[in-house]
């Protein structure tokens, strides 16, 4: 299914010192064990929720789980680009942007405020071509204040919108679209997919995002009718999923959402499902440093017969390292550089996708007869039983872990609520996996994956052809007169937000720890529920300890680890995992290198025996590295085409120096790519991947006793060959003087930034009011940065700041993209905001905003296996003690005014700042000039190439 890039980017950026480096879960003791929503007993999964609708037509799904004290809001409106009117594509997105901008009793500016003051997480809204939802989650004492909020925006959003309001948001839109589209490698070439799919007419011919002229052109009166058209009560549906009391739910919600005036029925949408009958071939050039192949074909809707055969066949071509165009394409002959198969289910008719990105070169056409034949071969012969169960098995797993979160939970109830017509559909959805047979996959792939049925594209290195440029109009300094209008009467009572009902003890997850006697370091987080585990073993063997001459060789032998053991093939433990519905996966950072897992309860033995075998018997084989060196330097050429991949590569190379461990790309250089041996690889892996340099953190539905049971006999035996590598301190960085730099990207649309600076390492005292200050200078949506260049401005989708805080190191960066013509003015705008924030104290009401943004999203933040996981990783990785987790309610309480100003004085320093930016300079260059900037110019690679 299209997924849009995100209304807003979610930044959790880190404190890794004296609280953590990663934020854990959250748990309240009391909460351990209390009834969820979730049952899956036998392997019969079930939601329990209840359904009612209000007389004006309101759908309410009520969803009780009180697994943790939060409570997910999900408003499904359904409107999505199949509603649009012609020459009006992104309308229904565009909405979306619009629907934050303020209501009758929410003044604009001020919805995400509420959200932030109470402890609000995942606040954001997406839209595609079926339906545009809206959803957060709050602490379960503001059930009202949420659902004051959603009613707002659903009855009275129109009251305020204005062309102001409009302009603002279709800049932003269309700043989206840029960094989505025009400067995202293969991002025309996807939409040139659609185009080709479509015809002219049908709702799902142009990306969910539309086009810039017709974004553009949307007028105030076309808002306003959309409106009155699909944004009322009986047109939405909300779940409620979480802690909260079923009868109070029912009676709030008849209070806030109950007045609502329902509307028209919105008109019905019938359009044939399109027919292709002769293969259809496009070329698309994009900036791209390596070629994509994409083959792409009608199949039937959502839940339609066919629907689920044709996702497993997606599984087994394409659907992981056990897949067997992964295994053809990527492992046997080395053609591919990654592999994507899926079967995009949508209401109007679904689309299967095919998408291959090449070696460097390697023939898109010999890749395509590969493809064809192994389509042509799942045609004609049925697939084993093996690769059924192992498709059953991941599509099982993956729908558990969405379940695990309420406010995934949520949304998967609404999304089975309109698109199967049942809230509780889970179980017969897993149904349909469960009867399908391999003779009716083959069948099924036979009937829709024939040759002159589909549209081919490949995107090619080149010169992307774009549509003419739309002029950004000025933006309208007030609105004019009659512009407001309501749907529904104004209401006093609603104009002093509900006060908040009594808050739950704020309590951080537990965790023990116990230590086996090879040194190891096991630290436990149980967390009973649903029957699933997530694990991460971590090594201080990362970017930092890489030797001088060798950069990458932390990331390579990262790589390596689940390309074979002494008994097991690559192929073999890609097969054992996928037979499990587990996935592992293993990296290295800049201090740690990390093998993470996760899978059910059930197969928790073989998945954590697989995992000790690849860290503790890896086979670093000639064959297997020869093929991992090709992969890292086709990955290495792929950072060129990320403008903000490339931003922050020269950005650490200019900030660290040269020499400086960390001052490469983490993938190193193509140098020392390739002369890195598996003598090389083995040689690091036994200095560095030691038990008593490493600590196994898991979290799940595992008792201690249970633990111990699982791992003592998999990791107790595990002894290091060899000698330790000697531990050394890491150099401190070697910046150059405070400079702006610029790669230039010619044709791009938009300038990429990524602005850094010194920051404290782990362990400073003033780490929570540092994590304070900066929510409220450029850590939040609502941050003083991301409001003036995105909201005032419509520079931006979207600009955020944070610290990284390690063992070793620390570091500040601002990072994000503007619009190319307004790249000075963006910059001197962040400046303004810089010296804003160390001039003077933020105010009582500011502080206590952004610090309970901070202290009360606790429980929001941290509600499954792998952020608990994540959590304790990243402090024991920062080395910090167990407890640094448990005091971070009490951190964040203390920190005041007084503090994060002098926070923001001692590690906000603009003289200090580097700026990198990669962009077009014909058109950046003088802009930068022009502020008084001294630039110098570097190359792809970071190197010096002229001022």
């Amino acid at each position: 299914m299209h997924a849009p890039a995100p209304r807003r980017l979610v930044a959790l950026l880190s404190l890794a010192g004296a609280l953590l480096a990663t934020a854990p879960a959250m748990a309240a003791p009391e909460a351990a064990g209390a009834p969820g929503a979730v049952s899956a007993e036998a392997g019969q999964v079930a939601v329990r929720h209840e359904k009612f609708t209000l007389d004006n037509g309101f759908e309410v799904i009520l969803v009780e789980d009180h697994r943790l004290p939060l409570v997910a809001f999900n408003l499904w409106v359904h409107a999505g680009p199949r509603n649009e009117a012609a020459g009006q594509t992104g309308f229904a997105h565009l909405f979306e942007h619009l629907m934050f901008a303020g209501s009758r009793h929410v003044p604009r500016g001020q919805f995400d405020k509420f959200i932030d003051a109470a402890g609000g997480t995942d606040s954001n809204g997406s839209t595609n071509f079926d339906r545009t939802n809206y959803f957060f989650t709050l602490p379960s004492n503001q059930l009202a204040l949420g659902l004051w909020l959603k009613s707002d925006m659903l009855g009275w959003m129109i009251d305020e919108v204005d062309s102001v309001a409009l302009a603002n948001q279709q800049d932003v839109v269309r700043n989206e679209r840029r960094q989505s589209f025009e400067n995202r490698p293969y991002g025309m070439a996807d939409e040139a997919m659609y185009q080709a799919l479509y015809p002219e007419g049908h709702p799902y011919r142009a990306a969910v995002i539309g086009s810039h002229a017709d974004i553009q052109r949307i007028r105030l009166a076309d808002v306003k009718a959309f409106a009155r058209t699909y944004y009322r009560p009986n047109n939405a549906t909300m779940v409620l999923a979480g802690d909260f009391d079923p009868a109070e739910a029912r009676a709030l919600v008849q209070k806030y959402f109950g007045t609502l005036k329902a509307g028209p029925k919105p008109p019905d949408v019938h359009v044939a499902m399109p027919e292709i009958t002769q293969e259809r071939r496009l070329v698309v050039p994009d900036r791209v440093e390596l070629s994509r192949l994409t083959l792409a074909w009608h199949t039937p809707p959502m839940f339609a017969a066919g629907d689920a055969e044709l996702d497993v066949a997606a599984h087994v071509l394409g659907g992981g390292r056990a897949s067997r165009l992964y295994g053809l394409l990527v492992r046997d002959r080395q053609l591919a550089q990654s592999v994507d198969v899926s079967q995009g289910s949508q209401s109007l008719s679904s689309v299967f996708n095919i998408e291959i990105v090449a070696r460097p070169g390697a023939s898109l056409e010999a890749i395509e007869q590969l493809v064809d034949a192994e389509v042509a071969r799942l045609a004609a012969t049925p697939p084993s039983e093996a690769e059924l169960a192992q498709a059953r098995a991941s599509i099982q797993t993956q729908l558990l872990q969405r379940m695990e979160k309420v406010t995934t939970l949520a949304d998967l109830v609404n999304h089975y609520n309109q698109m199967a017509g049942d809230p509780g559909f889970v179980g017969r959805d897993l149904a349909r996996y469960a009867a399908t047979t391999p003779a009716a996959v083959s069948a099924t792939v036979a009937r829709w994956l024939a040759k002159d049925r589909r549209v081919v594209v490949q995107a090619v290195p080149g010169e992307p052809v774009l549509p003419p440029e739309v002029p950004t109009p000025p933006m309208p300094t007030k609105a004019a007169k009659g512009e407001r209008e309501s749907i529904n009467v104004a209401q006093a009572w609603r104009n002093k937000p509900p006060a908040a009902g009594p808050a739950k003890p704020l309590t951080l997850p537990a965790a023990r720890s116990f230590t086996l006697p090879n040194g190891l370091t096991v630290i436990h987080s149980p967390k009973p529920g649903l029957p699933l585990v997530s694990a991460s073993l971590v090594l201080r063997a990362g970017q930092a300890v890489n030797p001088a001459d060798r950069p990458g060789l932390a990331t390579f032998v990262a790589a390596m680890l689940p390309e074979g053991t002494a008994t097991r093939s690559a192929q073999q433990l890609a097969e054992s995992l996928a037979a499990l519905g587990a996935s592992l996966h293993a990296n290295a950072g800049a201090e740690t290198a990390q093998v993470d897992f996760s899978g059910l309860k059930a197969t928790a033995r073989e998945g954590f025996a697989l995992m000790a075998d690849v860290v503790q018997n890896p086979a670093f084989a000639d064959a297997e590295v020869e093929r991992k060196r090709a992969q890292l330097l086709a990955a290495l050429a792929q950072t060129r085409e990320q403008p903000d991949q490339l931003a922050s590569v020269v950005a650490d190379r200019v900030y660290f120096g040269e020499g400086h461990p960390l001052a490469p790309s983490s993938l190193g250089d193509e140098a020392s790519l390739k002369a890195i041996d598996s003598a090389a690889l083995r040689q690091f892996w036994q200095g560095r991947y030691r038990p008593e340099r490493a600590a196994l953190v898991v979290a799940g539905d595992l008792t201690e006793a249970e633990l111990r049971a699982l791992v003592e006999p998999l990791f107790g035996p595990w002894r290091a060959p060899g000698e330790a590598a000697a531990e050394r301190p890491l150099p401190p960085a070697r910046p150059a003087a405070t400079r702006t730099v610029l790669v230039d990207k010619p044709g791009a649309p938009q300038t990429a930034l990524a602005i850094v600076g010194p920051g404290p390492a782990a362990g400073v005292p003033q780490a929570a009011s540092i994590k304070v200050m900066n929510a409220g200078f450029g850590g939040l949506f609502t941050s003083r940065l991301n409001t003036q260049l995105r909201e005032v401005k419509g520079y931006t989708y979207g600009v955020f700041s944070g610290y990284g805080m390690g063992r070793e190191r620390g570091q500040f960066s601002i990072r994000g993209s503007v619009r190319t013509d307004v790249t000075g003015a963006a910059l001197v705008d962040l400046g303004k905001e810089i010296q804003g924030m160390r001039a003077k104290p933020m105010g009582a009401a500011e502080l206590q905003r952004v610090r309970n943004a901070q202290l009360l999203s606790l429980p929001g933040l941290f509600d499954t296996n792998a952020a608990v996981v994540a959590g304790y990783a990243g402090n024991w990785s920062a080395g910090q003690p167990l407890n640094a987790i448990t005091e971070l309610p009490a951190r964040y309480a203390a920190v005041t005014s007084a503090s994060a100003l002098q926070a923001a004085r001692d590690f906000l320093d603009p003289a200090r700042l580097i700026v990198v930016a990669v962009g077009d300079k014909a058109k950046v260059l003088p802009q930068l000039k022009a502020i008084g900037r001294p630039v110098e110019l570097r190359d792809a690679e970071g190197a010096l190439v002229g001022k």
